[in-house]
């Protein structure tokens, strides 16, 4: 069993920045991958960044390449997500994701994705 637990959502200007973490606990040995998620109201959720525990190569949908950036600390137990220069549809809701075993072709795919936190909400304003 993995927990996850987010934090770091709020509310920020449209240009702004935030960090949000995702804290992890429980049986980390086995996890291979992990991820960010967002889901906004009236949509599907989507991936929007991943990382793997080994080797730490990361991935990045296209719609936050050069404004997010995912990175981890092992010695905390927690996963990050730094985003920049927020936009309006930067708004929804943010999951983070860990599982065992994680294709490197299918990372957004949240079907690939045991473990899930309760998320934490970003809201982008004008």
């Amino acid at each position: 069993q993995v927990n996850l637990v987010e934090s770091g959502g709020g509310s920020v200007q449209a240009g702004g920045s935030l960090r949000l973490s995702c804290a992890a606990s429980g049986y980390l040995a086995y996890v291979n991958c992990m991820g960010w998620f967002r889901q906004a109201a009236d949509k599907e959720r989507e991936g929007v960044a991943g990382i793997y525990t080994n080797g730490g190569s990361t991935m990045y949908a296209d719609s936050v390449k050069g404004r997010f950036t995912i990175s981890k600390d092992d010695n905390k137990n927690t996963l990050y997500l730094q985003m920049s220069d927020l936009k309006l549809e930067d708004t929804a809701m943010y999951y983070c994701a860990a599982d065992v075993e994680v294709d490197s072709t299918t990372w957004a795919d949240e079907g690939d994705y045991t473990y899930w936190g309760q998320g934490t909400q970003v809201t982008v304003a004008s």
